[in-house]
């Protein structure tokens, strides 16, 4: 089976493409807003129409995919049940039924299928272990052995900095922290995520329309707001990295995603924040390296669990 259609479900945007399995390459490639904020239904309804749209384009290049993976921003069962609505409410809804009716389907989530193409194809080629880390619209992490993305017993994983944690309160007039001055601290997410920054330098800026990309701009440009937005941002997420590094011990971290590829300012603060929060000294030497992958390591990954699959089926 030398091709499959991966389809990327991201917050921001969708994009399916046809994949050379053998190479790792994307032959075709499509891409529409998700416009995550409307009903489950409306949103499957948009992909289901993509995949249609490319299949027809592939089947006419001569290209056919012999399956179809979906990589999806949620919680994905080990049977491939969307178990979580927190960007796309496809909890609940028989996705996979629906896109069975075109090819044999898998579904994962997005964090673990961009782990496994990045494993197979990208800068986690030939490692042992690493935990790949993805920074867009949301913050996710994955860990992966011998090519292989962490499931967790429950196929759960995958999530990193969402959940808020409890936090000793600086308002504290004891001279010493006390577990009865405890407030719930913000999740990572909404603080260090493409979304977070872009909300953080808008609260300062109340006309301003300002996204990720120019919030970057405007802090390489040394605009105070977005300076400290930024650079606060990167910081925070380095530390958060590396306490994963100390928990883990991978052989390497790589880092995807929109904002996690960008670089300057922000790549700067992240790696400060990742060295500096490092326990061991026997960790100083490991690689924070960037996803080779770019925007399509989910898509292609989800393409490759896909036949995968199909081939253990076969």
């Amino acid at each position: 089976m030398p091709f499959a259609l991966g389809i990327d479900v991201g917050g921001t945007k969708t994009a399916a493409g046809v994949v050379d399995l053998a190479k790792g390459r994307v032959c075709l490639r499509r891409q529409q807003p998700t416009l995550a904020s409307r009903s489950g239904e409306a949103v499957l309804a948009d992909v289901f129409a993509l995949a249609q749209s490319v299949l027809a384009e592939a089947r006419a290049a001569g290209s056919e995919p012999a399956s179809i993976g979906i990589g999806v921003a949620e919680l994905v069962s080990p049977s491939g049940t969307v178990v979580s609505d927190a960007t796309i409410r496809w909890n609940g809804l028989p996705v996979r039924e629906r896109f069975e009716a075109l090819l044999p389907t898998t579904i994962d989530a997005d964090v673990r299928a961009a782990a496994r193409a990045e494993a197979s194809f990208g800068a986690g080629a030939g490692l042992t272990s690493f935990v790949f880390v993805t920074v867009g619209t949301g913050i996710s992490s994955c860990l992966v052995i011998d090519g292989e993305p962490y499931r967790g017993a429950r196929g759960l994983t995958g999530t990193f900095a969402s959940a808020p944690s409890l936090i000793p309160s600086l308002k504290s007039q004891l001279s010493t922290f006390n577990t009865a001055n405890l407030v719930e601290g913000p999740p990572l997410e909404q603080f260090a995520s493409g979304s977070a920054l872009a909300l953080r330098y808008r609260r300062s800026h109340p006309q301003s329309t300002a996204e990720a990309p120019e919030v970057l701009s405007l802090a390489e440009a040394a605009d105070p707001i977005a300076l400290e937005v930024v650079r606060s941002a990167g910081l925070a997420l380095g530390a958060a990295i590396a306490q994963l590094v100390n928990t883990l011990d991978p052989e390497a971290v790589v880092l995807g995603g929109g904002l996690g590829l960008a670089e300057g300012i922000f790549r700067m603060a992240v790696e400060q924040g990742f060295r500096s929060h490092l326990w061991s000294q026997l960790h100083a030497g490991i690689s924070l390296c960037s996803a080779k992958l770019g925007a399509d390591a989910a898509l292609i990954g989800a393409a490759l669990g896909s036949a995968i699959l199909r081939q253990h089926e076969l």
